[in-house]
């Protein structure tokens, strides 16, 4: 079998069969959809770090982003590559799995073995394709309580996330405003603006104009939109940096040559780079869930949930929050982090705000930037004392 082939393989097996925990729910216990309809039966595959104590008080749930997934922590099953939070979650780290227990899922929507897209509908015995209904961040968040009960945890200690992950924590403090005690929301907004809803449709008309996408049913056709996910990953990835770290990083340098070639080969560093982001990424995921969860992302809008005002999302919100957002970070700017805290102070909820200066861009809470670190450490600090936990 060819390496491409043995990839392709290994990539079917985690969305039916994936390495990690598994919880499924029968018709009994359907997730009700924001789109009307009820979607059973529903898997929820997620990873686990620590150990939860007696009291079922240590729980943190970690909220991935648009390409994360539940390997927060771990070696990737697909890519071989440590977990994308690595740096934030561990022994010792500011999420400190030898005091908590850190529980990450991948979202209703996705490709690691939650139902999504890619998943055998049982109905036909074929992947969803675009059968599946579409999703909301509040559907993920109803998804992601129904797996919190199944674990017997009554109330979450933390909830955190970046970016789209960050919408969940804000999904979960005005959903489930008793069942969290602090919630961290990182580089993230309480809407998608108009300009990012914008990128999102180009690449998911990159996806769609691709002549294997065949209308979402590329499965049963055994092939896979490979460029046009590709594509879309590349014009994704420009918004998660900043022009600064751009220019510092590759400028206008060549790709191994001394000299433009007057062709449309990868003359510039970035052009490389961009392209290897593309490739390595179709490697990991799935185009269809890319379809579901940029949509997910682009119906975002808490304040519109309240009658257009987004501090009605917050009242009575008895968790403390702290909100963080990164000076170059053009994705979700400053403002929308402030535009946040505003709302969360006109509500009387507890709360505090840190913008780190970086030029890492919207990356940069994946990054390792010990502003961030500390920022967080001294949060959980400050609320486990809170919290009586050890």
């Amino acid at each position: 079998m060819s390496t491409a082939a043995e990839n392709q393989s290994a990539r079917l097996r985690e969305v039916d069969e994936p390495q990690s925990q598994v919880v499924r729910f029968e018709a009994g216990n359907a997730l009700k959809l924001d789109a009307g309809v009820d979607l059973a039966p529903l898997t929820i595959a997620y990873q686990t770090y620590g150990a939860l104590n007696a009291a079922k008080s240590n729980a943190i749930l970690i909220c991935h982003a648009l390409t994360g997934d539940q390997h927060v922590a771990n070696i990737h099953p697909l890519t071989g590559k440590p977990g994308w939070w690595e740096t934030m979650v561990g022994p010792g780290k500011p999420i400190d799995t030898d005091r908590f227990f850190v529980i990450c899922s991948n979202v209703v929507g996705g490709c690691m073995g939650t139902t999504g897209p890619a998943s055998t509908n049982p109905a036909t015995g074929r992947p969803y394709g675009l059968d599946l209904p579409v999703v909301t961040i509040r559907d993920m968040v109803r998804a992601q309580a129904m797996l919190i009960d199944h674990l017997g945890i009554d109330r979450l200690f933390c909830v955190a996330g970046g970016s789209m992950g960050g919408m969940q924590v804000l999904q979960w403090a005005a959903s489930y405003p008793e069942r969290v005690f602090c919630a961290l929301p990182i580089a993230t907004g309480a809407r998608h603006s108009s300009q990012n809803i914008a990128f999102h449709e180009v690449g998911r008309q990159a996806i769609m104009a691709d002549p294997d996408w065949r209308g979402g049913r590329y499965f049963d056709e055994g092939v896979r939109p490979f460029k046009g996910l590709s594509v879309a990953r590349m014009a994704a990835h420009i918004t998660y940096l900043s022009d600064g770290a751009l220019q510092q990083k590759f400028g206008r340098k060549l790709q191994n040559r001394d000299a433009p070639t007057f062709s449309f080969d990868a003359d510039f560093q970035i052009e490389s780079y961009l392209r290897h982001q593309g490739s390595s990424f179709v490697e990991r995921f799935d185009a269809n869930a890319y379809l579901y969860m940029t949509r997910a992302m682009d119906y975002f809008d808490l304040a519109g949930d309240y009658g257009g005002k987004l501090r009605s999302a917050f009242v009575g919100a008895e968790c403390r929050f702290c909100v963080v957002s990164f000076t170059s970070d053009w994705l979700f700017p400053t403002s929308d982090s402030r535009a946040i805290v505003h709302a969360l102070n006109a509500g009387a909820a507890s709360v505090s705000f840190v913008e780190i200066e970086t030029d890492k861009g919207h990356d940069a809470f994946l990054l390792d930037i010990p502003e961030l670190f500390a920022t967080t450490r001294g949060f959980i600090n400050a609320a486990a004392r809170a919290c009586a936990i050890a």
